[in-house]
């Protein structure tokens, strides 16, 4: 029966795959109207690089098949429309759909490694994709942001192997295809980007960055008006989306010893919530506990340096090691997290207690870090250097055009 399906699904492709051919011939004597195009799918972090396009001068517009609990917040929204509602085969044809309007529409994308439309759920189609994009003139700039370059057999980090078989089993299943979809993009993608712990699984890179995530930096009122380190309880901040990944129970087994010992500490979890809510129990917090496993940061450690929070992190001494190799960053100093694992975890979290001006250093210089780093002035740097090569300078006036971070 399965073998049945599949035959019908390939041969539903190969007779839509002249159309697609033709569009893409279309396309490429089209003028297309915006410069670029961020998705198809709704990560928040789409609507922070629009910012830093459109900064360095570019027009830019975020799309999505779908939306997820922590926003909906994207300028074109495909789950609203008709094709999206109670049709025969309706995902397969919502997403020949947004390809063609997309490849009329952008001058050029970014994307994720899980590819564009035509890299969900398609038979054959999603190997032919990145070609398609590049006969139809439309550059794409190729970004990773976790699961989708995340090749188990190329970590070299064995507790984040073992973390992701019991959070995501499912994951291995998926090996060959993700392999194959980082393959392929890497060579065919206009340009592609490298950064944290993604560079395990990747064997190229046109650009390397400590990680391409961006933020706004919050209002310096918001983070004045949160309260000061103080000697009462110590208050940690852990979002376990990914439990075992984060080094979750390391974190409930550290914090359930300490209290034991007398301790006074409370620990908050914070899971499926809107992006709001999140920077909103950062301010209400002392110390916010990122992952213990992966050896990098993210976006909610990003969110809670900028908050002017300190922050508890495994960050691994190789990834420092290029990242100050290649001068990305100044030293081993500069990232002013509070480095732990899960072997380490407890006694960081009893030093810092005992010793709360650690925490007023660390959340001291978080926010210059973000400002230098992950600001959407910084990335917008970045991206106005890859796009002028791609597809020219921006059409912005020189008013808009990003000023260097020092």
């Amino acid at each position: 029966m399965k073998f049945i399906y599949y035959f019908f699904r390939f041969l539903f492709e190969a007779v839509v795959f002249p159309f697609l051919c033709f569009m893409v011939l279309a396309a490429r004597h089209v003028n297309k109207s915006i410069d670029v195009g961020l998705g198809p799918f709704p990560l928040i972090n789409n609507l922070y690089h629009k910012r830093a396009l459109q900064l360095a001068g570019y027009s830019a517009e975020t799309f999505v098949s779908q939306v997820w609990h922590i926003t909906n917040s994207f300028d074109v929204r495909f789950d609203l429309y008709w094709l999206s509602k109670n049709f025969f085969c309706r995902k397969f044809f919502l997403n020949i759909y947004i390809f063609c309007w997309s490849i009329l529409r952008y001058r050029s994308l970014i994307i994720y490694f899980d590819g564009g439309p035509l890299g969900q759920g398609t038979a054959f189609l999603w190997r032919l994709e990145p070609y398609l994009y590049r006969w139809a003139r439309v550059k794409v700039v190729v970004l990773p942001y976790g699961s989708d370059v995340q090749i188990m057999s190329r970590s070299p980090n064995l507790q984040f192997k073992h973390a992701m078989a019991m959070d995501y089993p499912q994951h291995g299943k998926r090996h060959r295809h993700i392999r194959t979809m980082v393959d392929i993009w890497s060579s065919a993608g206009s340009h592609i980007i490298g950064g944290c712990e993604w560079v395990d699984y990747m064997h190229h890179w046109d650009t390397l960055m400590i990680a391409h995530f961006s933020i706004p930096l919050p209002n310096l009122i918001e983070i004045s008006a949160s309260e000061p380190f103080r000697n009462g309880p110590l208050k940690l901040l852990h979002a376990p989306n990914h439990r075992e990944i984060k080094g979750t129970r390391h974190i409930l087994r550290a914090v359930e010893e300490l209290r034991a010992e007398g301790l006074d500490i409370e620990l908050t979890m914070l899971e499926r919530v809107p992006n709001e809510e999140v920077r909103r129990m950062i301010l209400e917090a002392d110390v916010i506990v990122d992952q213990l496993v992966i050896g990098w940061y993210a976006m909610f450690a990003i969110e809670a340096m900028a908050s002017g929070k300190p922050v508890i992190c495994h960050l691994r001494r190789d990834l420092e090691e290029l990242y100050v190799a290649t001068g990305l960053l100044q030293g081993f100093d500069e990232i002013p997290i509070i480095r732990a694992d899960a072997f380490s975890f407890k006694e960081v979290v009893r030093n810092l207690y005992v010793n709360r001006d650690i925490l007023e250093v660390a959340a001291g210089k978080g926010r210059g870090y973000i400002e230098r780093h992950h600001s959407v002035e910084a990335i917008s740097l970045v991206f106005s250097e890859i796009f002028a090569k791609l597809i020219g300078p921006p059409k912005g006036t020189a008013e808009n055009r990003p000023r260097k971070v020092n």
